[in-house]
């Protein structure tokens, strides 16, 4: 069932995957962007993003769940699953910080415009999701508290809305003050959607490694 401490953990889950550099730079980019509405094409971006993520969520949710109800102790087996798979990106990510690499630029193909800022959306923001483990988590949690599809579907819609908050923030304020702050949002995609080289970083992947294990330890005992 829900519960007071059930969602705050899952709108913190939710406020750290919404910082998303794809969904961000991309938005970004777009308000950057000499088109004519740059406003309504954010926006259907970011509705794209929003739709793919609450999809996604709600397709593993309800068939976690529909597992769980066909199968004896299979809810405990999705659960542990969905751990492991948290686990696993975690230990990815880990390795990868432990060698220089050069990190692609977000950058707007040359078909994009506002017809088509939301299948983008969706399709950024979808190629990302694999790495979003706090979504992960927020599904073995409510999987865990045996919470029914339809406020477990309501939750996962306040999720995408959080995941998205930022990029909506970003926009209004683009449209707002886009000829005032332009320089700032040229520092926002420089930092998260231009292409930079992400050095070697021990420290971080021994964090990444050590947080991979305790998920990995959590899912281990269920």
């Amino acid at each position: 069932m829900l519960t007071l401490g059930l969602l705050g953990t899952i709108a913190g889950l939710a406020a750290l995957d919404s910082l998303n550099p794809v969904t961000i730079a991309g938005v970004t980019l777009i308000l950057l962007a000499p088109l004519r509405r740059p406003g309504v094409t954010a926006l259907a971006f970011v509705l794209g993003a929003y739709a793919v993520v609450l999809l996604a969520g709600g397709a593993l949710f309800i068939g976690s769940d529909a597992l769980g109800d066909a199968v004896s102790g299979a809810a405990a087996w999705v659960r542990r699953g969905a751990l492991l798979l948290a686990a696993l990106i975690l230990a990815v990510s880990a390795v990868r910080r432990l060698r220089t690499r050069t990190r692609a630029a977000v950058l707007l193909p040359s078909w994009f415009g506002p017809w088509t800022a939301a299948p983008l959306g969706v399709v950024a923001t979808g190629a990302d999701l694999p790495n979003a483990f706090p979504y992960l988590l927020a599904i073995e949690r409510l999987n865990a508290a045996d919470v029914p599809v339809g406020p477990g579907l309501g939750v996962l819609a306040g999720y995408a809305l959080v995941y998205c908050l930022p990029c909506l923030v970003l926009l209004v304020a683009g449209v707002v003050w886009r000829d005032h702050i332009t320089t700032r949002l040229r520092r926002v995609y420089e930092r998260l959607g231009a292409e930079r080289v992400q050095a070697r970083s021990v420290p971080v992947a021994l964090g990444l490694f050590l947080l991979a294990a305790v998920v990995a330890v959590v899912a281990l005992n269920l």
